[in-house]
């Protein structure tokens, strides 16, 4: 029997596009990252108005270390930035601050920042996760080494051991500028989500695209492996 699920709870975006972005207005790279944290900034207010409970964002994956390092200094002090000028705006909207990844590896100010910023939104309703330093088959590795000291690797006892536990199930992953891969995302929690690619660079998507993307969800028919 199919089954038909009218909103999403838990929308995850891959936000891919920035440097691309950037170059073709001839500016700086940074300069796309920063133009990147603004759509960040804009989605995050716009939650209210959508049935989205929980909003997860590939902000930094633990293969970004690859690139140069002053693009990767860059990104950690837009980090900086991004965390010490929006909390008193999460803690003003009632959102709550999630991160998934080995961030407590990052640099000593930006973990000691991230676990203030836990602790400050840990009440809200509705939650912002944040991908940093991530990667998904690392995660499902690592749950599955904690589910067998537990005593059984099951599905149950791996999910329940991912950094997305407390979550609501992933319904919709988007990704934008074309690219149409995974790029070692939220590989477990992706198995029946819905997916949208779209052509757009992350610094020009807006609430109106998310609003779009939920739109085209809303009318899919969903039958997590049924007929």
């Amino acid at each position: 029997m199919s089954e038909k699920q009218q909103e999403a709870r838990h929308v995850a975006i891959i936000m891919d596009g920035n440097g691309r972005w950037a170059k073709r207005k001839h500016l700086p790279r940074v300069m796309g990252h920063r133009k990147g944290v603004e759509a960040v900034r804009a989605l995050v207010r716009s939650l209210k108005d959508t049935p989205v409970e929980c909003l997860t964002l590939y902000a930094f994956s633990s293969e970004n270390w690859k690139r140069p390092e002053d693009e990767v200094d860059d990104l950690m002090n837009l980090m900086r930035k991004f965390i010490k000028s929006d909390l008193p705006e999460f803690i003003a909207n009632d959102v709550k601050l999630h991160i998934l990844g080995d961030w407590r590896s990052l640099a000593p100010d930006i973990v000691a920042m991230l676990e203030d910023a836990l602790a400050q939104t840990a009440k809200g309703s509705r939650t912002l996760a944040v991908a940093l330093n991530y990667g998904a088959q690392a995660e499902i590795a690592a749950a599955a080494r904690l589910a067998a000291k537990q005593g059984e690797v099951t599905e149950e006892s791996i999910a329940a051991n991912l950094y997305t536990a407390d979550l609501p199930p992933l319904d919709l992953l988007i990704r934008t500028s074309g690219e149409v891969r995974l790029s070692n995302f939220l590989l477990w929690q992706a198995a029946y989500a819905e997916m949208v690619f779209t052509e757009i660079l992350w610094p020009d998507f807006t609430p109106a695209h998310l609003m779009d993307a939920l739109d085209q969800f809303s009318g899919r028919e969903r039958r997590f492996g049924g007929r």
